[in-house]
């Protein structure tokens, strides 16, 4: 059976959660590809709501095997924390997997995220600071430390201790900060190594074994199209490859064996952080979308910038992704705000009209939004089971969604829990 595959489509927080919860319980495997604790996956289950940073969305199903990509980079302290909370709800953990390739973040990836935002002033990039960053640059370095050297003690003492006294360095003399306790570090994480012993296995082989074996399998990534360090809104972006192509490396798969890719987006469009976002509303209207959304961050809390839907971006995921088709969530949202604008281009300052997502922030800056406007609705459509149930209107927004994306929309969102997701 091909593997099918959930990705993100515009800046992240598009909602994924609740479309991979649906789709893991027909699945007998769920593997997370990339990201660390930056990511968040909000879960409504019943009737309870689990928050998912590392841990894949399939845990809630204890026959689900539950597999984390050699793409990763892992937090062990968040991830421990993360494996208690689930046990402490009654959530069993004894199906998770972690591949010793992924990547750990340790204690000074986490003070230099911190020391280089606040280096770079005005000009920062707006991380997490969790230490991601820095910790995929080590990985690019061959510097890195892998979760196969924290569950060796031998092996990761002697690694820790020279890459500690390093980065102490460059703590001290470059950023100006104090140095950290390179050995009460490894005494602490030698601990986190041995808890998380258990869990480790070579996610790419038992991907590939359940794949011969014709299971279901569904791949989930964090972040969203828009933040791949290649393809997104560059240097506004995560430090990994949130596409669709990411699952491929980022596990240890490859591309033949995916069948389906499904794009996550929003009935409008919101990010998190710095850099340009043509169709953002610095108004009221913009508010009301943020507070009626609830568009505050799962992992950081923070305000999401709000705005009208842009099929520009949309068009450019996917190309980019090779989308089979779309998830658009949110749609109860819009209800009684009046007319709805979507941006179908950009239109630059000589005049120049953009179909296409530009390649450079720069030119990015310079875009105005193009919008088709097309009638809103008032009815409340929250009960709405069937997408034949939703009024006239919703039903002729999202068939303009799929007219200018150029992908049809499979699923549509009508509130949080997995009853109000109706299926095409």
């Amino acid at each position: 059976m091909p593997a099918r595959v959930v990705v993100g489509v515009q800046w992240g927080d598009e909602g994924k959660g609740k479309i991979i919860d649906i789709l893991a319980s027909r699945a007998d495997v769920v593997v997370r590809s990339q990201g660390g604790n930056n990511a968040g996956h909000t879960v409504e289950s019943g009737g309870e709501v689990y928050k998912l940073h590392l841990i894949p969305s399939g845990i809630l199903y204890p026959e689900t095997l539950c597999l984390i990509g050699c793409g990763t980079v892992i937090d062990p302290k968040v991830i421990l924390e993360e494996i208690d909370g689930l046990i402490a709800r009654g959530i069993t953990c004894e199906n998770l997997r972690i591949d010793p390739r992924a990547h750990v973040i340790m204690p000074w990836h986490i003070e230099i995220d911190g020391l280089g935002e606040a280096l770079r002033g005005g000009s920062e990039i707006g991380t997490t600071r969790r230490g991601i960053g820095p910790c995929y640059m080590d990985k690019a370095e061959r510097s890195g430390l892998r979760i196969y050297d924290l569950v060796h003690p031998e092996v990761f003492a002697e690694k820790a201790k020279l890459a500690g006294e390093l980065k102490n360095k460059l703590i001290t003399s470059y950023y100006g900060g104090e140095a950290l306790d390179v050995d009460g570090i490894i005494r602490e994480y030698t601990e986190y190594g041995k808890r998380l012993s258990k869990y480790v296995a070579d996610v790419s082989v038992l991907t590939f074994e359940a794949l011969r074996e014709n299971k279901n399998v569904l791949f989930e990534g964090a972040q969203g199209t828009l933040l791949d360090i290649d393809m997104g809104t560059y240097p506004f972006v995560t430090s990994s490859h949130p596409l669709s192509a990411g699952v491929c490396t980022g596990t240890g798969i490859g591309p033949t064996e995916i069948g389906e890719i499904i794009g996550v987006a929003k009935a409008y469009t919101t990010r998190v952080g710095k850099g340009p976002f043509p169709t953002e509303l610095n108004d009221e209207m913009g508010d009301l979308i943020r507070n009626r959304g609830h568009e505050f961050g799962t992992t950081t809390g923070r305000p999401r910038r709000t705005g009208w839907f842009d099929a520009v971006i949309l068009r450019h995921a996917v190309r980019v992704n090779g989308l089979t088709g779309l998830a658009v969530n949110k749609l109860d949202t819009l209800s009684g705000i009046g007319n709805l604008k979507i941006c179908v281009a950009y239109q630059k300052a000589d005049g120049t009209v953009l179909k296409d997502y530009p390649a450079s922030l720069e030119e990015l800056a310079q875009c105005q939004p193009v919008y088709e406007e097309v009638a809103g609705f008032d009815e409340d459509i929250s009960s709405c089971r069937s997408f034949e149930e939703l009024p006239e209107a919703c039903k002729r927004y999202i068939n303009k969604l799929e007219e200018v994306c150029g992908c049809p929309v499979k699923m549509v969102g009508v509130g949080p829990s997995r009853e109000q997701n109706l299926e095409r």
